[in-house]
This record gives structure tokens, C-alpha cells and sequence, in this order.
């Protein structure tokens, strides 16, 4: 118990700096993440756990190559959170990584290299969720975060608004990107089944608190340092570091929360017609990841408009077979559509995941999507409920190498509002946001 309270007087921030209008050179991230590693002291062995691909513009990967030459061959081990996403590829790795040696990188396997740390009370679930679920949860990790004898743990990621835990990172980043089967499924379904319109934009929601009492309970004596960014938009469209925070409390957590909160959510004065958003290739190629197109613009949307979705690099629904057939079989449908086939169907109850997905990804009859993928054909597009696009013909009139952020009337006078990443931001109108 002494060790313990030891441990919690210990907790701190190591570094902190941000402001909607500052911008974070390579120079100042560089200094801030060596002045919190000195602080810290000494390490003889250190695990990283960046994001993947799907992360590339959080900095986290610089930030990696960043901790491996102040550690060197110190830093034995880097596991990229994949959660449930595909390994990256040495090409992908190569290019978010840099200098990196390909040889200290470990595949996460979310369903077989997990050991649980302890179990969240199902009466805990169930009062954090108003009784929208009652199940127990484990607090499931990657084998190499308990086993690996590290005594310096960095979770390194970015702060954004996230569909399924409200603001993404901090412990998601340990207990989802390097967690487990049943981890993974039951924490995405208490956020759809509670409302991911309730929880979008929000640093405390009912899945943060799942993983809060996680980390209080289980988890506390894991030596995990939390190395994390907060990125924007500057007046001329490009990408910035507006914040950077480094500490192993949720205080850390907290901060950099408000600060995306500042930077990364557009509040609109109506709801929007038409949206179209461009999916860079290499970052979105699947719906599972592709469908933030929709999750974070859905609040944003009027009733009867419609999102456009220019997505070149998209040839699959899951990046995990087992979830890309449940997608196939039963299609974006409406939350109380699914919440009914989830009843009645085993292979939804045990992929609860999956279940979380297709209510993430359902329009709930509100608006329609028009999906133009790169890969996929019309037959496989509606069979899943959605409109198809010809990718050639819609991304020619609405080009993303012309439209600027924002607000852009077309030609003809058709006025549109264009997003280019959407994984980098919120959107909704005031009213929407405020029911």
C-alpha cells in the first residue's frame, strides 16, 4: 500500500505547451521531449506505443524517433497501438518512423497476445452507462506491457475528438490500441449504446471512466509516461502543433483535451447540405477507419443532406476479416435495428465491436452517404447500405487538390462544405450539439 501512495504522490507533468494560436516546431517538440525525459531520470530498458498509419499526422512518429535517439539501444521495444487494425507495413513504418531500426517493432495481436490486469465490476458499467449495459469488463494489455520488464512505458499519441471514447488517447491508448478480444468489443459497444453524439468532443464519458478505473485499480504501477500532441489547421489550410503535453496523470490528459477542444471542433452557426470529404489513400482502406468521414461530420449535417466520401484508397469494410464479414452480412443499419440483431444473433454478441461499428456508421435514416471508393464495387458499397459514387467522375468535380477548407461554391453555384482529413477534427452546429 506504501508503494502505492509513493506512486501517486510521484505523478506529474513533465512538460507542458500549448495555445490555439502557438505552433510547435520540430526544434521546440524536440526540447519539450527531452526536457520531460530528464526529468524523468534514468532508463535502462523503455517500450514506445505510438499510433499507427491511421495517426501518421499526430507527430507521434517523429516523436518516437525522437525518444529512440535520446535512449538509443535503451529503447529495446516499440508496439504501435494497433487495437484492431491490420500490422503496418515495413513501407509504413519506413515513413512514420524514419530512422527507427525495423527490428525493435512489435505487431500487437489483439486476439490471441493479451493478459487482463483485473476486472471493472459489471454494477460499475452499468451506473456509468444509465443502465444502457451491464457486463463486466477486463482491463486487458498487450503481454509485453506486464511482462516486458520495462521500467519506462511511453504512450505517445494525439489528443482529438474521438467517436467511441470522446477525446482520443491518453489510457485508450494502453487499454483499446494494446488491448484485447472482449476489452476492445465491450468498451465500443458501452460508447454506442450510450450515444456516440453524446460522447463525441467530451473528455469524460462513460468509457473514459472505464478506463480511468482501470488505470486507478490495475494498472497504477505500470511505469507509463504519456507523451501527447495536440495538432491544427493553420489560416492557410496546413497542419501544426498547437500543443504538446508529457506527463503520467490525467491532469495531462485533461489539458490537452481543452486545448483540441479549442482547436480541433468547428461549431457552425446552421447545419450543412452537402459535405464532402476527401480519404487520403494511405491512411483510410477500409470503412472501419474511413467512416470517421462520417462519425465526426454527422453532427454537422442537416436532415436530408448528404456527405460525399472521395475515397481512392478504400478495398475493404473491416481490417479484421472476422469484422469485415459481420459488416458484409448485415450492412449499416439503425441503432435500434442492430441493438435487435445483436439479441438475436452469437456472432454479433461475441464482436461486440463490430455491433459498435455498424451503429457508428448507420446515418440512422437522418441523411444519406455517398461513398466513392477506390477499390470496392457498387454491388459491395449498397449491399451495405450505402449510395455509390463513380470516384472518377465525383472526384473530378469536386477535385481535392482545388477546394479549400470549409465553405466552396461550386461552379454552377452549388454551395458545398469540403473536409480533407476528417480524423483531424469535430464539426456540428450549435443546436445539434447542444441536444
Amino acid at each position: 500500500m506504501a508503494d502505492t501512495v509513493h506512486l501517486e504522490e510521484c505523478k506529474m507533468i513533465y512538460f507542458e505547451q500549448g495555445a490555439p494560436d502557438a505552433v510547435l516546431t520540430d526544434q521546440d517538440i524536440g526540447r519539450g521531449l527531452t526536457e520531460a525525459l530528464r526529468k524523468i531520470g534514468p532508463k535502462k530498458r523503455v517500450l514506445a506505443i505510438p499510433p499507427d498509419m491511421t495517426r501518421y499526422h499526430s507527430m507521434a512518429g517523429r516523436l518516437t524517433e525522437m525518444a529512440w535517439e535520446y535512449y538509443g539501444e535503451r529503447l529495446t521495444d516499440v508496439l504501435p497501438a494497433l487495437g484492431t487494425h491490420a500490422a503496418m507495413t515495413g513501407e509504413e513504418i519506413g515513413k512514420m518512423f524514419g530512422a527507427v531500426p525495423r527490428s525493435i517493432f512489435r505487431v500487437h495481436d489483439w486476439r490471441n497476445d493479451v493478459v487482463s490486469m483485473g476486472e471493472v465490476p459489471a454494477s460499475y458499467v452499468e451506473a456509468v452507462s444509465e443502465g444502457r449495459v451491464s457486463y463486466s469488463w477486463p482491463a486487458q494489455v498487450n503481454r509485453l506491457l506486464v511482462e516486458g520488464q520495462h521500467d519506462l512505458i511511453l504512450s505517445i499519441g494525439q489528443v482529438v475528438p474521438h467517436e467511441v471514447v470522446g477525446m482520443a488517447n491518453y489510457n485508450k491508448n494502453i487499454f483499446v490500441g494494446t488491448g484485447g478480444t472482449e476489452g476492445i468489443n465491450k468498451s465500443h459497444f458501452l460508447g454506442a449504446a450510450y450515444g456516440m453524439e453524446r460522447i463525441m468532443g467530451r473528455a469524460k464519458t462513460p468509457v473514459r471512466d472505464l478506463l480511468n478505473y482501470a488505470s486507478d485499480h490495475f494498472a497504477s504501477e505500470l511505469p507509463v509516461v504519456y507523451v501527447q500532441t495536440v495538432v491544427g489547421r493553420n489560416s492557410v489550410g496546413e497542419l501544426v502543433v498547437r500543443g504538446l503535453y508529457i506527463g503520467d496523470d490525467d491532469e495531462c490528459f485533461i489539458k490537452a483535451a481543452k486545448l483540441s477542444l479549442e482547436v480541433n471542433f468547428q461549431m457552425l452557426e446552421q447545419p450543412l447540405h452537402k459535405v464532402v470529404v476527401y480519404l487520403e489513400p494511405e491512411e483510410f482502406k477500409s470503412t472501419w477507419l474511413g467512416n470517421k468521414s462520417i462519425y465526426r461530420t454527422r453532427m454537422a449535417i442537416a436532415d436530408g443532406g448528404e456527405l460525399v466520401v472521395l475515397a481512392p484508397g478504400l478495398k475493404e469494410f473491416g481490417e479484421d476479416e472476422e469484422i469485415d464479414r459481420l459488416i458484409r452480412k448485415y450492412g449499416y443499419l439503425t441503432t435500434p435495428e442492430i441493438l435487435k440483431a445483436v439479441e438475436e444473433n452469437a456472432d454479433l454478441q461475441e464482436n461486440l465491436s463490430a455491433a459498435a461499428h455498424l451503429i457508428h456508421g448507420s446515418t440512422e435514416g437522418r441523411f444519406s452517404v455517398t461513398y466513392c471508393p477506390g477499390h470496392l464495387t457498387r454491388e459491395e458499397i449498397e449491399s451495405v447500405n450505402y449510395r455509390y459514387g463513380e470516384l472518377e467522375v465525383l472526384a473530378a468535380r469536386y477535385d481535392p487538390l482545388i477546394l479549400k477548407e470549409g465553405f466552396n461554391t461550386m461552379p454552377d453555384g452549388e454551395q458545398i462544405y469540403y473536409i480533407s482529413n476528417p480524423a483531424l477534427g469535430l464539426w456540428s452546429w450549435k443546436e445539434k450539439f447542444k441536444s
